[in-house]
């Protein structure tokens, strides 16, 4: 079988501070705010997005242009320990996605912060 896997990888130079940058990319609201209008999510289990992401699974339907119906996402919250800076990562999975591994970097630089978006998808063809 071949695989056809996908990676994308986007970095940005926020004016912002390290710690302002490390609240937002910690909360549901983030991805909510990037996704909007593309994809919409309704949190299934548990049935309310926490105002912080927690380590573990966290179940979503998915809408596309908020109306289409495009099945659930298990989100998978993690914080492992970055060389610098912080580091969240859900390394998330659906029945159309096999693989959803999604980390979000950021490192203080000077007083503002860089922010790295790294996504690596599988969903078969």
């Amino acid at each position: 079988m071949i695989e056809h896997a996908m990676q994308i990888e986007l970095s940005t130079l926020l004016d912002c501070s390290f710690e302002q940058a490390e609240a937002h990319v910690r909360t549901p609201r983030l991805l909510e705010y990037v996704a909007y209008p593309l994809i919409r999510f309704t949190p299934i289990s548990p049935g309310t997005f926490p105002k912080q992401w927690s380590t573990g699974t966290h179940w979503v339907g998915l809408r596309i242009l908020g109306f289409l119906p495009f099945g659930k996402q298990a989100i998978v919250i993690s914080y492992p320990e970055a060389v610098e800076g912080f580091l969240l990562r859900d390394n998330g999975h659906s029945a159309l996605v096999r693989v959803w591994d999604h980390t979000i970097t950021i490192k203080a630089e000077a007083g503002r912060t860089w922010y790295t978006d790294t996504v690596n998808i599988n969903a078969g063809l």
